[in-house]
């Protein structure tokens, strides 16, 4: 493990479990499914940094257990997007990840650039898929429609971006958490139980600024011995 992960790595991946271990012995104590999608998905961050198929499987996992956790509070919305949008398209990019290793590494993704005409075209998607879930939203009574609504949108981007194993995916990702953030500080002004997932979530936020700067060096790293190889 130490020769895989960073010392930076495994700081990060240790305080994590650590916070999100502790806030459930103070606030909790009962709802093990709420650990326990706290750590697989944490965990699943670790290896997504790294560009490592892994992360996608866990992230599966993750989806599943936080759709039942967000049915729970009412929260439609988040139950919809992880059990209906991310947990297949995370599918969809294991298997992307899977068919498009570095240099026959299966443990370390090719990174890829997406081209703006992309970007806009996804962009233009996201919006659509906005306004029809917050219909359908609307339609459950779901709590803190807004909040739900916008989660959807960076849901999408980020999952989007994932699969086509862009960079930027955990960015996305970063700005869907401060979302999570603030949809389940809500929750908990109606029980503290649910501080643990504002914790979680809170430390997702650092692991995904962590992700993003960790693959934009692996895609220049990748570009440099690419570019060395071309030239040998």
């Amino acid at each position: 493990m130490k020769s895989y992960f960073t010392k930076t790595e495994i700081i990060l991946w240790c305080s994590s479990m650590f916070l999100i271990i502790g806030s459930f012995c103070l606030f909790d104590r009962e709802n093990l499914m709420t650990l326990s999608a706290s750590l697989i998905g944490v965990t699943s961050l670790v290896f997504n940094a790294k560009g490592n198929p892994i992360g996608q499987l866990l992230m599966v996992v993750f989806s599943l257990l936080y759709g039942i956790i967000s049915y729970g509070f009412g929260y439609y919305g988040e139950m919809v997007t992880y059990l209906g949008m991310t947990m297949p398209m995370a599918v969809f990019a294991l298997i992307s990840w899977l068919r498009n290793p570095y240099n026959g590494n299966r443990a370390e993704v090719r990174v890829n650039t997406v081209s703006k005409k992309e970007m806009l075209l996804m962009l233009v998607g996201a919006a659509a898929i906005t306004v029809l879930f917050y219909f359908i939203l609307e339609h459950f009574n779901t709590a803190n429609i807004i909040p739900s609504t916008i989660s959807v949108t960076t849901s999408f981007i980020a999952v989007y971006l994932t699969f086509r194993r862009c960079p930027v995916f955990a960015l996305a990702y970063a700005s869907n958490d401060i979302v999570l953030i603030i949809l389940w500080a809500m929750a908990s002004v109606y029980d503290s139980r649910y501080i643990c997932v504002v914790v979680c979530f809170a430390a997702f936020l650092a692991n995904d600024i962590y992700g993003y700067i960790s693959w934009r060096k692996m895609k220049i790293r990748q570009s440099e011995i690419t570019s060395f190889l071309n030239h040998t």
